[in-house]
């Protein structure tokens, strides 16, 4: 099991990063509009860490893991056999991969496809 993305959204994103770049060596990338303006650092197990400001109103501040899949439609249907409620469904982002949000138990899962 490999957490590929873990996604960070918070209104302070300046401040997440700086503190991670102060005691962790973090390194950001400039904001990636393909990711909701999204900074990354990529981390020790070979995924990226992702810290982003909220892209509506409704939004709220959370953390999201994104775990590493083989095929994210049976991730999918898996999640859902389980009760899973879908935010969104499996969703390409050009050069970055396929992802997907669920909930259960009024907590957050991402799946993520290379």
């Amino acid at each position: 099991m490999q957490i590929e993305y873990l996604e960070i959204v918070t209104p302070e994103v300046e401040a997440t990063c700086k503190i991670f770049a102060e005691h962790h060596g973090a390194v950001f990338s400039d904001p990636v509009p393909e990711l909701g303006s999204a900074r990354l650092a990529d981390h020790a197990c070979g995924g990226r860490i992702s810290v982003r400001a909220p892209m509506a109103e409704h939004e709220t501040p959370t953390v999201r893991p994104y775990m590493l899949v083989d095929d994210i439609e049976a991730a999918i249907a898996s999640a859902q056999a389980e009760g899973a409620e879908f935010a969104m469904l499996a969703t390409e982002v050009p050069g970055q991969g396929t992802f997907a949000i669920y909930m259960l138990g009024r907590i957050q899962h991402g799946l993520w496809q290379r």
